[in-house]
């Protein structure tokens, strides 16, 4: 019987493992591979940093749910990828085979690439991950009680900049609430933050970090330093930069240098079609060049899109017909700043685009938490449209597939 791994267990992995059976019925067998055996609602993680959700608000675990359509799962994680036999070492020595894989691991994320960033070892704070929110939650209360200066930003090579833009906000509100915001210079390094009095540094790298001190250099428009700030905290959050995962750098042609997984545009690794990728582990090359390096991001829409298209091609391929399912890479985001917040749709993601659709209000913020709601629901549920899905976003012409 045909057997198909998917392997990650978040956003991307949990959304492909359901739409697989759903497109493909009862047939072949799927598993999922995942770190550890819970499902953690990523976009969730700026609020649990600030004390405003708990992990358990975000956090599932995921065997159970995809048993009941029949899914097996291994939360053991990949060793390795072995893309020439068609098979995946997992941690405990085990192996699964597979016909078909869906790589979905989402990034390895680098701190290691700036000395003293990060929370293993480091002086910042990350919310990539729940546990890294729930320990900046901790540091944060700390922080509560002898406030001073905050610097959020991303660095160099980073490719997903909302969350520290939400993250900066979300600060801003909840010490506002505090009565504490008058004791906290925040400084942005990368007007909504002019009137939060929030500092910027734009065109900036951060270089090192030591404690309680940041080096950012201020870069001119050929990438050549201009200034060099040192800035004091008492409390950070820096995005790192994205590099695939170690366990998927094997097999010369699957990956590009940095260990994103290279795709023809129906998610399809040219070099063993038997692989597919989605999210963001794939490499996607940057929109524009810029002066500090940056990546390009992938939106949950995007991801959404870019499972359909996957499970419309691995059944095409199962009947023995041609890929023909692309993804569109639409764009819809709700970026949340505690008291307001800002929605875009941009069809395509990548300019030049059909649409460009932006609105501010406090109506986003709310339209967030009921996302959060709809997506725990739909990761417990396998329900992979919705009726909503099916028919409101149609009718504003917002499609997954083409």
């Amino acid at each position: 019987m045909t057997h198909i791994v998917v392997l990650g267990a978040g956003i991307g992995g949990m959304s492909a493992a359901y739409e697989l059976r759903g497109t493909l019925g009862s047939g072949p067998d799927i598993t999922v591979v995942g770190e550890g055996d819970r499902f953690s609602f990523t976009p969730s993680n700026p609020w649990v940093a600030v004390g405003w959700r708990k992990p358990a608000d975000v956090e599932m675990p995921v065997a159970a749910y995809l048993a009941k359509k029949k899914i097996a799962f291994e939360g053991a994680g990949a060793e390795k990828v072995e893309p020439d036999a068609n098979r995946i070492v997992l941690r405990d020595g085990r192996t699964l085979d597979y016909d078909y894989l869906v790589i979905a691991t989402g990034p390895r994320l680098a701190f290691d690439e700036i000395p003293g960033l990060g929370p293993d070892g480091g002086f910042t704070q990350s919310i990539c991950t729940t546990p890294h929110a729930s320990t900046a939650w901790e540091a944060y209360q700390a922080f509560l009680q002898d406030p001073g200066p905050i610097v959020v930003g991303a660095a160099p090579g980073a490719s997903c900049f909302g969350p520290a833009y939400e993250f900066a906000m979300i600060l801003d509100r909840d010490l506002r609430k505090r009565k504490l915001r008058d004791k906290v210079p925040m400084t942005y390094v990368e007007t909504e933050f002019r009137q939060r009095h929030v500092h910027w540094i734009t065109n900036a790298k951060i270089t090192a970090v030591r404690d309680g001190e940041m080096e950012v250099a201020e870069v001119d428009e050929d990438g050549q330093p201009k200034k060099t700030h040192v800035l004091p905290f008492k409390y950070s959050m820096v995005l790192p930069a994205f590099t695939g995962v170690p366990a998927v750098r094997q097999g010369e042609g699957l990956c590009n240098p940095r260990g994103f997984i290279l795709i023809d545009k129906h998610q399809r690794n040219p070099a063993y079609p038997n692989i597919y990728s989605l999210g963001v582990c794939v490499a996607i090359p940057p929109v524009e060049a810029t002066p500090v390096p940056t990546g390009a991001p992938k939106t949950g829409f995007m991801i959404e899109s870019m499972v359909i298209a996957v499970a419309q091609n691995i059944r095409a391929d199962l009947k023995g017909e041609p890929a023909t399912a692309e993804a569109t890479w639409n764009a819809i985001c709700l970026a949340d700043m505690g008291d307001t917040g800002a929605a875009f749709v941009a069809l395509p993601q990548f300019p030049p685009r059909n649409v460009t659709w932006a609105k501010v209000g406090y109506w986003v913020h709310l339209a967030k938490v009921a996302f959060e709601k709809y997506f725990m629901m739909k990761m417990k549920s396998g329900n992979t449209e919705p009726i909503y899905e099916k028919y409101v976003l149609k009718l504003l012409g917002i499609t997954r597939t083409r």
